[in-house]
């Protein structure tokens, strides 16, 4: 722990029911779970997306949510896995079916790439479903290396 605390950004998604229920109590539970990590400062409405990349699949239902911590970046992502891990995920084919996406969007202005995790998300700039959700909360939160808002990023998708 640094005990600085960050501001970061995480995208949600689910399109498989679990013991939570559908993608809706997937939802809730991976946020009453990211509550034990800081403190819940936003929640974006839930959004019913088509799926990308692997299209043989249900809906997804999307959001996005700021959180405050403590933690350093990879221990984020390590408890982030974790919740996924205890939800139910299974990894089986990628960009497939799953009870609970979380990812680490943006962490403050961090930049970082290494084996683990990459900040900040590589693809955010490309995917409608993250950055529709994350413009309500977050929508002028600037790209560390794109130097534009989320806002502007989600524009230039349009």
């Amino acid at each position: 722990m640094t005990g600085l605390k960050d501001l970061v950004a995480i995208g949600l998604g689910s399109n498989l029911a679990s013991n939570f229920g559908h993608r809706e109590g997937n939802l809730r539970e991976a946020l009453r779970r990211l509550a034990d990590l800081g403190e819940v400062k936003a929640v974006s409405n839930f959004h019913d997306t088509e799926p990308v990349g692997y299209i043989d699949q249900p809906r997804f239902l999307n959001a996005a949510a700021v959180l405050e911590t403590s933690l350093t970046p990879t221990e984020l992502m390590r408890a982030l896995l974790g919740i996924e891990h205890e939800m139910g995920r299974e990894r089986v084919i990628a960009k497939g079916p799953r009870v609970i996406d979380l990812d680490l969007l943006l962490c403050g202005d961090r930049v970082m790439n290494t084996a683990e995790l990459t900040l900040p998300h590589p693809e955010m700039q490309e995917r409608r479903f993250v950055l529709e959700p994350l413009n309500e909360i977050a929508g002028d939160w600037v790209h560390p290396v794109l130097r534009i808002t989320v806002e502007e990023m989600l524009r230039r998708l349009e």
